[in-house]
């Protein structure tokens, strides 16, 4: 059996698949990639399922030592500037790795996540029919540490002729969202300004939620309560303090905070890769 023995992990290192959907009744969020099109990709460059697992790397420091027989992988999402042996290969590519070789990440210039994909999937035990990690409840395969030792699933179908996949560079500058107007739009004074202003995403975000920082959004109902609602990704939830929080993939089931908006599900992948610093730009997609 090949495995991939974990020798540095950076900030933060997790096993993630497309989640486990369809069991928000019994209070678990679906969970998965933060980034499902650069974990959908790496899958496809290794001709995997989309659902086999990869390790995403948030803000690169992945270091891994391949053991057992030699190995197809892809690097996608975040540009970590990923070695073999300390030899670079590019980003969004194949690259074979011999028994004993070492896979490096470095920290990314531009973007937040990086998923490392191998042939066959990472083949950890799963918990709910899923190997996705939930920050939020602690459900599923555990963070990765030094020492951690995964398997390597076996490759099914075809090898694909495909070498690398062109890929759009990520924006270094403001991001831009667009929305449609949420359940609870008309609870805002101005609820127009949510898209007007630049906002700057915090540093105190995550998978749970991107928070965004700006002039507060001023609501009509001060101090009202809403009983708890159905959440989802990509929701715009505003707390009483008028700073907007993009819910993400780890959301919770449900939530009390009024949601202005909804970010559109096609641009959600992109709240994942959002620095602490870089401008955000709400867009209402239709009204």
């Amino acid at each position: 059996m090949i495995t991939l023995e974990i020798l540095q992990t950076g900030p933060l290192a997790l096993v993630e698949d497309l989640g486990r959907p369809g069991l928000a009744h019994i209070g678990v969020t679906r969970s998965g990639a933060a980034d499902r099109r650069s974990h959908r990709l790496a899958n496809r460059l290794l001709a995997n399922p989309d659902d086999r697992a990869t390790i995403e790397v948030t803000l690169g420091g992945l270091h891994v030592r391949v053991y057992g027989g030699g190995l197809d992988i892809a690097v996608t999402g975040a540009d970590a500037n990923p070695t073999v042996d300390g030899i670079p290969f590019g980003a969004n590519s194949i690259a074979h790795v011999r028994d004993g070789q070492v896979i490096a990440l470095g920290a990314p210039r531009i973007g937040m996540r990086s998923y490392l994909g191998v042939r066959g999937g990472i083949a950890v035990a799963g918990t709910l029919r899923s190997r996705s990690y939930d920050t939020l409840s602690g459900i599923g395969p555990s963070p990765l540490h030094p020492g951690d030792v995964l398997p390597v699933g076996e490759p099914v179908g075809n090898f694909p002729e495909l070498e690398q996949a062109p890929v759009a560079a990520m924006p270094d500058g403001p991001v831009e969202l667009r929305m449609i107007p949420g359940p609870r739009y008309d609870w805002f004074v101005d609820p127009d300004a949510v898209v007007r202003t630049e906002w700057v995403t915090s540093e105190r975000s995550d998978r749970v939620g991107v928070r965004l920082v700006g002039p507060a959004l001023q609501s009509r109902r001060p101090g009202r309560q809403l009983p708890s609602e159905g959440a989802l990704r990509g929701a715009v939830q505003v707390p009483p303090n008028g700073q907007p929080v993009i819910l993400g993939v780890d959301h919770p089931v449900t939530g009390g905070y009024p949601v202005i908006g909804v970010v559109r599900d096609a641009d959600t992948d992109l709240i994942a890769q959002l620095r602490p610093g870089q401008p955000v730009r709400l867009r209402w997609r239709a009204r």
